[in-house]
């Protein structure tokens, strides 16, 4: 009997290692069909699954409270597991080089509870080479047991979106991959129990982490293209959204926007791949210059309020402002790698301090990550100007007249939709200073 028919006998467990946006919904989901084991360093994260709360908000306290995992932050419980699946951060660093130390600890945390027939699947985005070259002598050594002969190793990349209710684990085509055909079967099976769409087969391990970490480079491209765009029509004093309207009825126009590009996917993959080119010798000519652009929206946001205040006969320094959301993306608590702090500290150089409201983002987080702290958006008003940074449901759901009791009375009203969710017609006959990408 293979290990997984042991599995799905419930003979043997599987466990999550990395309990975040994308290891919980993965945990949750096997756990309706296996035995799961659900590890974290983070204890205080464990309490609060084990108690039924979801601090994600990707499934759900219901989901949460009635689902079979065992939730853990006892690495010692990793012994009960023979199925290991790593769902870890790969951040970069502050010179955009690849931060692979969540990888390399979770490899040797797991390497410490392998035995002879083990199987270690990572799914934490890695340029071409890091799961055979990086994860197994670390796995090998903490082990003392030889990859190949007593246990295996796979990889099968995330492509779980947080914050989107429709694409995900189940519905999304899974790629698999292992060291040797065996390995690839079982790694395969296992995942079509939970993933509705299918899997896809990648031939190589290396195939699999190079397939990943082109998805979010190819979009990251795509719309550093349409920042690129927004900024030449707005020296042209053209609306980039109705340019894109227009272009978007034919067929084959890709539907992209132009926008901030943060989070710890898009914002981060492409600098994994230029690493490793550079290491091989080769400089990157279009990634490269893709992300300088996107890196750069902030500033530009920013450049525009000040430009906007002045036309308004506004003054600049200590002007009043608020930022309404923090998070990477909308309704979606996650404030890690938000490129929303690039306006703000963008404005500390004007001498302005926005006031920064968001119902949905982990508060205690934006304040230990960059020493934020949000401004109950009913106590805002008075302002100069309003900048829309993430398009929250809260905010979506504002009429003109409770954004507009959010200015100064009788003054001109700089407004800042960065995701173009409002009428701009609509509110520059109303006499708002009206801008957006």
């Amino acid at each position: 009997m293979g290990l997984y028919e042991r599995i799905i006998g419930k003979e043997e467990k599987v466990a999550l290692v990395g309990l975040g946006y994308v290891g919980m919904p993965i945990a949750v989901a096997f756990a309706k069909k296996i035995d799961v084991i659900g590890f974290d360093l983070n204890k205080e994260k464990v309490n609060l699954y084990k108690n039924g709360i979801d601090p994600t908000k990707e499934v759900g306290d219901k989901v949460i409270g009635d689902t079979t995992v065992m939730f853990t932050s006892d690495e010692n419980d990793l012994d009960k597991a023979k199925f290991f699946i790593v769902a870890v951060p790969t951040p970069v660093n502050d010179d955009h080089t690849p931060d692979l130390t969540p990888v390399e600890g979770a490899s040797q945390i797991v390497g410490r509870h392998l035995s002879s027939g083990s199987v270690v699947v990572f799914e934490s985005t890695v340029y071409p080479g890091v799961t055979e070259e990086i994860c197994v002598p670390i796995l090998e050594r903490e082990s003392g047991l030889v990859c190949g002969k007593d246990f295996k190793v796979g990889y099968s990349p995330e492509r779980i979106n947080p914050g989107d209710k429709i694409h995900r684990l189940e519905t999304i085509t899974k790629i698999v991959s292992g060291m040797d055909d065996e390995t690839l079967d079982a790694v395969a099976k296992v995942y079509e129990l939970v993933v509705d769409a299918g899997v896809h087969r990648a031939e190589s391990i290396r195939v699999a982490e190079a397939a990943k970490v082109i998805e979010n480079s190819q979009r990251d491209i795509n719309i550093a293209f349409m920042n690129e765009l927004s900024i030449i029509f707005n020296k042209m004093g053209i609306d980039t959204k109705a340019v894109l309207e227009a272009a978007g009825t034919k067929w084959n126009f890709l539907n992209f926007r132009p926008g901030l590009v943060g989070g710890h996917c898009i914002g981060v993959d492409p600098y994994y791949l230029t690493y490793k080119a550079e290491e091989l010798g080769y400089h990157s000519q279009i990634i490269l210059s893709g992300r300088r652009i996107n890196d750069d929206m902030g500033k530009y946001v920013a450049e525009n309020l000040v430009k906007n205040l002045i036309r308004a006969d506004k003054r600049v320094r200590d002007a009043r402002v608020a930022l309404l959301g923090f998070t990477f993306k909308e309704n979606c608590p996650d404030t890690r790698n938000t490129r929303v702090i690039d306006i703000v500290n963008e404005l500390r150089e004007y001498g302005i301090h926005p006031l920064i409201a968001d119902p949905v983002a982990d508060a205690e987080e934006a304040k230990r990550e960059y020493d934020i702290a949000f401004t109950d958006f009913g106590s805002i008003h008075d302002m100069d100007a309003v900048i829309i940074a993430v398009a929250h449901d809260e905010f979506l759901g504002m009429s003109k007249k409770s954004l507009s009791g959010l200015y100064k009375d009788g003054e001109r009203k700089v407004l800042l939709d960065i995701k173009g969710v409002l009428d701009k017609k609509e509110y520059g006959e109303d006499g708002y200073l009206y801008w957006r990408f």
